[in-house]
């Protein structure tokens, strides 16, 4: 996964944290948040006009996973994962933060993969995922009728 995908900064981390949707599996907690397509941002998820290149990840794996070589070993196996899954995101404009739990260190990229997926798939996040999007196709289209 490239570079160009990974959330650094605490500003980044913070805004997924706070105003994004949790969903939880067994060895996984993701927080998802979409980042709307207009400006300005009404919603204050969308705080730098330039961001380009999503879907962006980032990762909290913390000591309860294990020692240093496990962490970079789990960090290794969702990175492999979430650029297994990126095609399947509802829209590039996203922010990924993956909190792994303990039990993750015994978890396989596979397993890891195949919870990313199931996480997409989770009501919230379709729910999530249609209400930007629709809110931002209804603004279009309002711009658009305001042209004609």
């Amino acid at each position: 996964m490239a570079s160009i995908h990974r959330i650094s900064t605490r500003s980044d981390f913070s805004r997924t944290l706070k105003k994004g949707v949790r969903v939880s599996s067994r060895d996984l907690l993701l927080t998802l948040s979409i980042l709307p397509t207009r400006w300005p941002d009404d919603t204050g998820r969308r705080v730098d006009v330039a961001t380009s290149g999503g879907p962006w990840l980032g990762l909290i794996v913390s000591k309860s996973v294990g020692n240093a070589v496990t962490r970079h070993l789990v960090a290794r196996r969702i990175r492999a994962a979430f650029a297994e899954v990126m095609d399947e995101f509802p829209t590039t404009d996203i922010s990924v933060v993956v909190r792994a739990l303990p039990s993750a260190g015994e978890a396989s990229s596979v397993e890891l993969a195949e919870q990313l997926r199931k996480a997409l798939r989770n009501a919230k996040v379709r729910r999530l995922a249609a209400e930007v999007l629709d809110a931002s196709r209804s603004i279009s289209t309002e711009s658009a009728d305001g042209a004609l």
